[in-house]
């Protein structure tokens, strides 16, 4: 064995050799490189600007999916291009603190290229760019996993991409050249701060002179013409609201006082509670629902949306501006089921993902409930998305009833969307779940999302559009048409539902924004891209009452001619509207009781979130067979296409086959296993589970179903 062990050690020995003789080789860098560093540091001012410039161009390039479409920016931005340029210079200038130049280069280059390229993916899976925002919830970006929005696949790239840069950092580092002058760093930490300190003096000058713009009431606009950095980097800074100047407790107290003396004056009193003749009211959001005869240059074969038409001529109706275009509803939405503006908020901001995660919010849902409402929310989407079974148990709701909770069977002919007639069944379902009780039930529809494909889809389309100025967007509008002359019979079935129900109920429908189709203010007969419309139905003769509104001034008209006065909110609108100082008021209302001390509730939680409930039906599991092929069918009562079964915990691979069984494989159950089955959301969310069913291998006897 000794000598085995020595023979071993002769043979390895000239290995050992080289190996040493590599780690203390005099370490020279390549001639070309070295030339290279030289001249990088000699004028690296100069090269900084041409690398900043160069950046922008590959960024945008990756965020329009076009190079030509960048070039077209900096011809037409060019005072915007070169001030995103600069941003990019002066984070460059980093550079100066390290030895390891090249290195620092390349990573903070990096830095923004790979958020100009996660902007490009999630840019070709819907219309609002990537901001902070984003960045910050990022675990909602991967919840949104196998989605429209983000893939597996796609998550799987970024991951194998980082790895293999940070591999490559790594190496540049043991490897890479270091800067061999003096490090002059109290100069170069000065210079870092000057070029820093430039920043907010190069941003306020370039506001005022409209080379980009301080607040995007299009998000996606707004990066168009702006630039991704900007826009990105105003997402970042520009976040949450500040605090108003005249914000006090004194001046909160005074406007409530102005409230009260108002509701006070009011010719009928107001209703604080919810009695037999408060009736129901129904939300509905209508997904990028615009009336298509307002697009001047289309023409139609036939009215695509009769019904709603039909309500606007009878009931009360008018204009909604929207904060949002083309994407962004959880914005909209947010307006009008809080009263709050989202002028006040920073670029990029999603509320439902920011302060929704931190605090609670008063809204319609905790406002009626406290008259005795029962609160829910329908939607045929994901609960996850915009983090909305958060942002609702926020706003006080008591129930949600989101796709995971519903047996949905149909999509649009892309696939894309759940068809929004199963809506109305939840939405009865929803009414029916508090029979003693008025409810508001909050609806949301996504049959008319986009994207609308560019292709002819439809071959028989019940509605012929033509006037676009391609055929690509002829065929984009036809089928947008087509989705929402669909809704437009959801609306007629839903009133109809209703109308036959034996209950006072207000129907209260609205378009959350335009859809994306490139359309301008010019294009619009409201004259304007943020104007989309509303409708209302209701079945007690509740006089005709138009108006057009902001989204945030919406549900407060509706309660106001309810003669429901209650909420903050709400109540300061409707006696506050007409007034000079009504926004400087919103605008510290809103603040007080988001960001501020909550003067208006005495300091006090006044509206706290509510355990909210996913889903009206129960889940259950009844009893199981197990098959020849050691399959087991577990059978029970209201299963989704979402719901998984588990075994002592664990989840396991489960086939949905209809709302009454599931299958599993029964080759590792045991005797007393526990089956459960749950229902679940993205990111392995638990929204709603079953009973608990203890498994005995005895349970082998056929189904009769």
């Amino acid at each position: 064995m000794k000598k085995i062990f020595q023979k071993a050690a002769t043979l390895t020995t000239p290995l050992k050799n080289k190996i040493t003789a590599y780690k203390t080789r005099e370490k020279k860098p390549h001639p070309h490189v070295e030339k290279a560093v030289k001249i990088m540091n000699q004028f690296s001012v100069l090269f900084h600007a041409l690398l900043a410039c160069t950046l922008v161009f590959v960024i945008e390039s990756l965020s329009r999916h076009s190079v030509f479409s960048a070039f077209a920016f900096i011809g037409k931005h060019t005072w915007a291009y070169l001030y995103n340029s600069f941003i990019v210079f002066a984070s460059l200038s980093i550079v100066y603190l390290a030895r390891r130049r090249v290195l620092t280069r390349i990573v903070i280059s990096f830095f923004w290229l790979f958020l100009g390229l996660i902007n490009g993916v999630v840019l070709s899976n819907r219309v609002t760019p990537f901001g902070f925002t984003d960045l910050k919830c990022i675990s909602d970006l991967f919840a949104m996993q196998n989605t429209q929005y983000f893939t597996a696949k796609e998550a799987t790239a970024v991951v194998i991409f980082v790895v293999i840069f940070l591999l490559f950092c790594i190496c540049l580092f043991l490897y890479g050249p270091k800067f061999q002058g003096k490090m002059h760093r109290l100069y170069s930490l000065l210079l870092v701060i000057a070029t820093a300190s430039l920043l907010p003096l190069t941003t306020k000058a370039a506001q005022s002179s409209n080379v980009v713009d301080s607040y995007f009431s299009n998000i996606a606009q707004g990066y168009e013409d702006y630039g991704f950095i900007y826009g990105f980097s105003s997402s970042v800074v520009d976040r949450g609201m500040n605090q108003p100047r005249s914000y006090s407790e004194e001046h909160i107290h005074t406007i409530e006082a102005q409230v009260s003396s108002s509701i006070s004056e009011t010719p009928a009193a107001a209703t604080t509670y919810a009695d037999a003749e408060t009736p129901n009211m129904i939300v509905i959001l209508l997904e990028s629902f615009i009336d298509p005869y307002e697009v001047d240059y289309l023409e139609l074969s036939e009215d695509p949306i009769p019904n709603f038409r039909s309500l606007s001529e009878n009931y009360s109706s008018g204009y909604l501006t929207v904060p949002v275009v083309g994407a962004g509803t959880s914005n909209t939405e947010f307006e009008v089921l809080t009263g709050m503006s989202m002028r006040y908020f920073g670029t990029g901001e999603y509320p439902h993902k920011t302060i929704l995660k931190q605090t609670d919010c008063e809204s319609i849902a905790s406002d009626l409930s406290a008259i005795g409402y029962g609160t829910h929310v329908v939607h045929n989407n994901g609960g996850n998305f915009y983090s909305r079974a958060n942002a609702f148990s926020m706003m006080g709701f008591d129930t949600f009833t989101s796709k995971e909770c519903i047996n949905i069977q149909e999509y649009t002919p892309l696939g894309s969307w759940p068809t929004d007639d199963i809506l109305i069944s939840e939405t009865m379902k929803a009414l029916d779940a508090t029979p003693d009780q008025a409810d508001l039930v909050y609806t949301i529809t996504v049959q008319g999302h986009g994207n609308y494909p560019t292709e002819k889809i439809l071959e028989n389309p019940e509605i012929l559009v033509t006037g676009a100025p391609t055929e690509e967007q002829n065929n984009q509008w036809e089928y947008y048409v087509n989705m929402i002359h669909e809704v437009d019979k959801f609306i007629a079935n839903l009133t109809a539902e209703l109308e036959a129900r034996d209950e006072d109920t207000i129907v209260v429908m609205f378009g959350d924004h335009l859809p994306t189709m490139g359309l301008a203010d010019e294009n619009m007969a409201s004259g304007s891209i943020f104007k989309t419309k509303y409708a209302t139905w209701n079945n007690f003769d509740l006089p005709k009452r138009d108006a057009d509104l902001a989204a945030y001034q919406l549900l407060a008209d509706i309660t106001d001619q309810l003669n429901i006065h209650t909420g903050t909110m709400f109540t300061y609108t409707q006696s506050r509207r007409n007034s000079q100082d009504y926004y400087d008021g919103l605008e510290n209302l809103q603040y007080d009781l988001l960001y501020g001390k909550r003067f208006a509730y005495d300091g006090t939680d006044k509206y706290p979130a509510t355990d909210l409930v996913m889903g009206i039906d129960e889940v259950s599991i009844t009893r199981v067979w197990k098959t020849s092929d050691n399959k087991l069918c577990i059978y029970g009562e209201n299963f989704t296409p979402w719901t998984k079964i588990f075994v002592n915990g664990e989840k396991v691979s489960t086939t949905f086959v209809s709302g009454t069984m599931l299958r599993i494989s029964a080759d590792q159950l045991e005797n007393g296993d526990i089956l459960t089955a749950n229902i679940m959301g993205s990111g392995n969310t638990i929204f709603r589970s079953s009973n608990d069913y203890s498994y005995t291998k005895a349970e082998t006897t056929p189904s009769n179903e």
